[in-house]
């Protein structure tokens, strides 16, 4: 945690953040620790400090993934955020930290009887097809990975594990 007294914040809670992404008790550990750099007390800290108060609450970007999203708010390195801009950052940075929620997320999607399951046939069709597109032979390593049932169906979470301990290889 950061070294210093805290302040309760105005303005929360933020717009253009979906609240149901970002639990409470995370929101309060943001909004402490984004106090601590808010020397001016104008709720806002500085845009050159966004890195360090990301890494004090335990995330990791790199400097370009920092002016990615300042750059995502039309924030230049000279300029400030307020806690707003600042929770959308931090929820954007998350997702792209813990992509196995995001992965499970679109599964439980295409998961019309939300059991948990989703047939290999239709998962292939969608990593194919839609988006970022994989190759055949990507998707039978992945779904190798994963594992397929004998009836046709990969687990939606063993799928989202294996689709990250993959990523983490590369």
């Amino acid at each position: 945690m950061c070294p210093g007294p805290v302040r309760p914040l105005s303005g929360f809670p933020p717009h253009g953040v979906p609240a149901k992404f970002l639990t409470q008790d995370q929101i309060n550990e943001f909004k402490e620790c984004f106090s601590l750099y808010d020397r001016q007390r104008k709720g806002k800290i500085e845009a050159r400090e966004l890195i360090t108060v990301m890494r004090c609450l335990g995330s990791n970007p790199t400097p370009s993934e920092v002016q990615r999203h300042l750059l995502s708010h039309n924030i230049d390195r000279g300029g400030e955020l307020d806690f707003s801009a600042f929770l959308s950052i931090m929820h954007r940075q998350l997702q792209q930290e813990a992509p196995e929620e995001e992965i499970l997320e679109a599964l439980r999607m295409a998961d019309k009887e939300q059991k948990g399951f989703i047939l290999s046939s239709e998962l292939r069709a969608k990593l194919t097809g839609l988006g970022e597109k994989l190759t055949d032979k990507e998707v039978d390593e992945l779904l190798k990975e994963a594992g397929v049932g004998p009836d046709g169906r990969v687990d939606c979470e063993h799928f989202a594990k294996a689709v990250t301990r993959s990523s983490a290889k590369h």
